[in-house]
């Protein structure tokens, strides 16, 4: 019985129940009266159940037409997704776009370039995972990501990457802590017997990696967030972007050491892929799209670009 059931028939039932009447619905539809009492005989008998009770001036919903109204909708919504999505893929759009994007990377800079591509593609579902050190080339790798956005470890064959800009990155620590108050550039010794605030890998992508590790009194953090937390509470010191960091440098609550060693460096930040998936209009749309506002609004990000 049910594969008489059609979309014109749930279609015709929301259009009754949101205009009130047959003959509105008519109107709303552009058919006669009669049509769409027909539909909704058919639908009743297709369905087996009472959608309206008769008995008054005015047909009106029953307890089940009021149920089945709900699914209707639901399945109106899926068909149009459906069929959106059918179309953005037949005009080389991605059915779906999954980010992997590293926390360091702006994030102001990202929303705004998703607000240009929703509006391009309004019909596109986004997933954003933010992640640190390996995760988000963890998600490329595991395909619950299409493009991934993060420092690039080279010398991976079955990845393409292309450079999208450095990342400023500064040493910091709270206002309050010992080493903001040292005098000259701080050495590597007077480092070394200091908490350093450091991220830790949740995947083996980087288990064997550590770059940026001077002090052999390590306190490690999973996310960015509570790292910069534990930061500002005075519990050591570490490298942070720069742009994540500067309010707080404004306000007094944090200060930018003066190291001998590397004073200052820029984390490569990378657009990756598989080079069985690469990006399609609405990736490369977003891709472009950072790039000109990485050159354009400095005040978000403080950045060389390629």
């Amino acid at each position: 019985m049910l594969d008489r059931l059609t979309l014109d028939q749930l279609r015709t039932l929301i259009a009754v129940a949101d205009s009130g009447s047959f003959s509105a619905a008519g109107r709303a539809l552009r058919r006669v009266q009669s049509a769409v009492s027909q539909t909704m005989q058919a639908l009743e008998s297709t369905l087996g159940i009472d959608l309206f009770d008769r008995s008054g001036k005015v047909p009106a919903l029953t307890d089940a037409g009021k149920a089945i109204l709900e699914e209707a909708r639901k399945l109106v919504r899926g068909a149009e997704t459906l069929r959106a999505k059918a179309e953005s893929m037949a005009s080389d759009v991605e059915p779906d776009l999954c980010l992997a994007v590293d926390a360091m990377f702006p994030n102001l800079l990202l929303m705004e370039s998703l607000r240009v591509l929703a509006g391009a593609f309004p019909q596109l579902p986004v997933t954003v995972f933010t992640e640190a050190l390996g995760g988000a080339e963890q998600r490329i790798r595991d395909h619950s990501a299409r493009l991934g956005i993060y420092a690039w470890r080279p010398a991976q064959d079955d990845l393409a990457s292309e450079f999208l800009a450095g990342i400023a990155m500064a040493p910091v620590v709270a206002a309050a802590h010992p080493l903001a108050s040292v005098k000259g550039p701080i050495t590597r010794a007077i480092l070394e017997d200091q908490v350093q605030l450091v991220l830790t890998d949740r995947t083996q992508v980087t288990a064997r990696f550590s770059g940026g590790v001077i002090s052999h009194r390590i306190w490690r953090f999973a996310d960015l967030g509570t790292r910069l937390d534990y930061l500002l509470a005075g519990f050591g010191w570490c490298n942070m972007p720069l742009h994540l960091v500067q309010p707080h440098l404004d306000a007094g609550r944090l200060v930018r050491l003066e190291l001998t060693e590397n004073p200052s460096w820029e984390l490569p930040i990378h657009v990756v892929h598989d080079r069985a998936r690469p990006p399609q209009k609405a990736g490369r749309m977003l891709i472009d799209d950072l790039r000109v506002r990485l050159t354009t609004c400095p005040k978000h990000a403080p950045v060389r670009v390629a």
